[in-house]
C-alpha cells in the first residue's frame, strides 16, 4: 500500500514536471515567434503598423524581452488632427535613425496605432487625445513616466530620441533627411540680385542709402531675435492642439516654439522698435510742440504696451520667472 502511494506521487511529480517543461518551451518558442515576426515585419518598414490584434498580441503579450515605442494617432482627413501628419513624419525620422543605426537590435521596437484601425486600443488604455507617444517596457506595466509629454517638450525627432534615451538604454542620433530647399531658395535670391544689379549697374546710388542699409539690417534682427534659424533646423509645427481641444499658437516650454510663434514675436518686436523710433523722432526733431509730444506719448504707449506682451509670454514658457509689467 505504502509502495503504491509512493510511486502515485513520483508519477505525478514527473507529469507536473513534464507539463512545466512543455509550457515554458511553449512560451520560449512563442516569444522567439514574435521577435522573428517583428523582425521581418521591421525589415519592410520602420514603423510598424498594429490594429487592436497585433497590439495585443506584440505589446501587452508576455513574457516580451524587448520593448516597444508606440505613437497612438489619428491621421484620418475627417479626424481633423492638424498635429497628427507632422508628428508622425517626425516619430518617422527616429526610427529610421535607429533602423540604421550601430545601435539597431531586436530590443526596441517602433510601432503606430491609428483610432480607426484600433479604437479598442484607445479605449483600453482610456486615450481621449492624440497624438500620443508611449514606451512599452520589457517587463513590467508602463508608468506615468514611460508617456511623452508633449505639451512641455513638444515632439520633435530630438526631443522623441532624447525621452527614448531617457526610458530605456538606447541612446540615438537623429539623421534627417536632406532638405534642399532652403540652398535653392538662397540661390534663386542671389540670382535675382545679381540680375537687378546688372539692370541697374549705371546707377547704383541707391546701394549707398542709408534707410535701406537700415530696414535691411531691422528686419534681419526680427528674423534671428523671433527664432527664424530655430525653426530651419528643428522644424517645428506651425500651431499645436492644445489638451483642452483648443489651438496653442505659444509653445508651454522655453525648450520649444511653433512657426506662428515666431512671427507674433517678430510683430511684437517691431511695435516696440516702431515706438522708440516715434521717441527718438519727437525728441530730436524741433517744431511742433504738440506733433512731438504726440509722437512721444504713443512711442511710450507702443513700447509699454508690446513689450509688457512679450514678457507676459516669456513668462508663461519660463516657468517660475516672477516679473510682470502691466499684463501677468
Amino acid at each position: 500500500m505504502k509502495l503504491h502511494i509512493l510511486l502515485c506521487v513520483l508519477f505525478t511529480t514527473c507529469l507536473l514536471n513534464l507539463t512545466e517543461s512543455q509550457v515554458r518551451k511553449k512560451d520560449g518558442q512563442s516569444l522567439g515567434e514574435r521577435v522573428q515576426q517583428l523582425m521581418d515585419m521591421n525589415l519592410k518598414r520602420s514603423v510598424l503598423r498594429f490594429n487592436g490584434n497585433k497590439f495585443r498580441d506584440f505589446v501587452k503579450s508576455t513574457p516580451r524581452n524587448y520593448s516597444v515605442i508606440v505613437m497612438f494617432t489619428a491621421m484620418a482627413p475627417q479626424r481633423q488632427c492638424s498635429i497628427c501628419r507632422h508628428a508622425h513624419d517626425e516619430f518617422q525620422i527616429v526610427a529610421n535613425s535607429f533602423r540604421y543605426s550601430q545601435a539597431y537590435s531586436n530590443k526596441l521596437f517602433f510601432a503606430l496605432v491609428d483610432f480607426d484601425e484600433g479604437p479598442d486600443v484607445f479605449q483600453m488604455l482610456r486615450l481621449n487625445t492624440a497624438p500620443v507617444f508611449m514606451h512599452f517596457p520589457a517587463k513590467g506595466k508602463p508608468k506615468q513616466s514611460d508617456t511623452m509629454d508633449i505639451q512641455r517638450v513638444g515632439f520633435a525627432a530630438e526631443a522623441i530620441a532624447k525621452w527614448i534615451g531617457e526610458r530605456t538604454d538606447v541612446q540615438l542620433r537623429v539623421f534627417r533627411p536632406p532638405n534642399y530647399s532652403g540652398t535653392v531658395a538662397l540661390i534663386l535670391l542671389f540670382g535675382l540680385v545679381a540680375g537687378f544689379l546688372y539692370l541697374r549697374r549705371n546707377n547704383l546710388d541707391f546701394l549707398y542709402n542709408k534707410n535701406c542699409w537700415a530696414i535691411i539690417a531691422v528686419f534681419f534682427c526680427f528674423a534671428m531675435v523671433s527664432g527664424q534659424m530655430w525653426n530651419h533646423i528643428r522644424g517645428p509645427p506651425f500651431v499645436h492642439k492644445a489638451s483642452g481641444g483648443g489651438i496653442a499658437y505659444i509653445h508651454g516650454s522655453s525648450q520649444g516654439q511653433f512657426v506662428l510663434e515666431t512671427y507674433i514675436i517678430a510683430v511684437l518686436n517691431g511695435a516696440i522698435v516702431l515706438g522708440m523710433i516715434l521717441m527718438t523722432e519727437a525728441a530730436s526733431h524741433k517744431g511742433d510742440v504738440r506733433k512731438r509730444r504726440i509722437l512721444a506719448i504713443a512711442g511710450l504707449v507702443l513700447v509699454a504696451t508690446f513689450f509688457s506682451l512679450i514678457l507676459s509670454i516669456f513668462r508663461s514658457k519660463a516657468h517660475g520667472y516672477p516679473y510682470s509689467f502691466l499684463f501677468k
